[in-house]
């Protein structure tokens, strides 16, 4: 469909709300729910079903065809983006397969990184952190591999999706935002700073970004969640998120 078949198709839409009008715009968008679904899939147990994932993505598609208002100056594509993938992340949550020990370890990991880096004044390292929680570094991996940025897990317990990463990341509304995210992963280490960017601001998947450090796509699913978890560390050591 033509740029302008689709700018006049969302002008009937808005004029009539008619649910048929509204479907054509699902048809003409649903690219983008699986291009978003298959981002959250990245990572998560081959239980999980891609076709559940788009599911969910689809209400959150029509969610966003319904809210949008062109004249906040927004695309749709950047409006969208935050609300399939909370819709797809809300089905996860609901699927609830992460056991309750590993969120209370992925918890403690995210409280010890804010405090190694408030008490060392940088970022700190799996053996640091390691060291600060208990454990040993095998069983650091470990817990990085039983969990993603893309898991329940991670979304509840980091809280990022609630916060000023997640959405913000994929689709950021607010250059402000943006700003201070680019401000905290600049405080990360270099490897972590290079996935997150690679990832959120260049799009490219796991498996891709597996390809320029060299290493398999599981072990940068690892390196993705340490990432994560460690720039949750870092906004809570900045006092930007609780």
């Amino acid at each position: 469909m033509s740029d302008t078949a689709v700018a006049q198709l969302w002008a009937d839409y808005r004029e009539t709300r008619d649910e048929d009008l509204r479907n054509r715009l699902v048809v003409q968008y649903s690219p983008l729910v699986k291009f978003v679904a298959g981002r959250v899939r990245s990572g998560l147990p081959s239980s999980v079903d891609q076709s559940d994932l788009i599911s969910d993505g689809v209400f959150g598609l029509i969610d966003a065809i319904e809210r949008f208002e062109p004249e906040r100056g927004l695309q749709f594509q950047t409006f969208a983006v935050p609300r399939i993938r909370g819709a797809i992340i809300d089905g996860l949550r609901s699927m609830d397969w992460v056991p309750r020990s590993v969120r209370s370890q992925v918890r403690e990991v995210t409280h010890a990184q804010a405090a190694l880096e408030a008490r060392l004044g940088r970022a700190a390292d799996d053996a640091e952190v390691a060291e600060e929680v208990g454990m040993s570094r095998r069983e650091l991996r470990d817990l990085y591999s039983k969990v993603s940025f893309t898991s329940v897990a991670s979304f509840d317990e980091t809280g990022l999706t609630d916060d000023l990463a997640g959405e913000a990341l994929e689709a950021p509304e607010d250059e402000d935002t943006r700003r201070v995210l680019r401000t905290a992963i600049a405080g990360l280490r270099e490897r972590d700073q290079v996935i997150l960017a690679l990832y959120y601001f260049e799009g490219l998947t796991l498996g891709e970004i597996g390809t320029v450090l060299g290493v398999t796509e599981s072990r940068v699913s690892q390196l993705h969640t340490r990432a994560t978890l460690a720039l949750r560390g870092h906004l809570t050591a900045l006092d930007v998120v609780a």
